[in-house]
């Protein structure tokens, strides 16, 4: 089977990024979900709703999964992501935009704190 030459590409860039580009990807994605979901909400298509909020919550799964809990910091970021998984739990349940709306700045300063640790850690 020939392999798309884009989907190459995509898999090469995601192979070859840093760790911190790679978190930031991530947290990009959970902000792109919550938008749609957002979006979603509004048109009523709730299986959308749904898949988009998922989305997000398993990034966030995961983003808990991988963290290294030798380091202080980790607890803290573990009762942060489950913060923002219940929350996102209870925006589908109640398909209420108004608590994508409270979380999903908190999550794009959270992103952006790991943006400048990272160009930190870099230098």
């Amino acid at each position: 089977m020939p392999i798309n030459p884009y989907q190459a590409y995509k898999q090469q860039s995601v192979m070859t990024m840093t760790k911190g580009e790679m978190l930031n990807r991530l947290f990009e994605e959970i902000v792109k979900q919550l938008g749609c979901a957002e979006v979603f909400i509004e048109r009523k298509d709730f299986v959308k709703t749904n898949e988009a909020l998922q989305k997000a919550q398993k990034i966030l799964s995961h983003l808990k999964s991988t963290l290294d809990y030798q380091y202080d910091i980790s607890n803290n970021l573990a009762a942060l992501y489950d913060f923002f998984i219940s929350q996102i739990v209870s925006a589908n349940v109640k398909k209420d935009a108004s608590i994508i709306k409270e979380i999903t700045p908190m999550i794009a300063e959270l992103q952006d704190s790991f943006a400048q640790a990272d160009r930190i850690a870099r230098k």
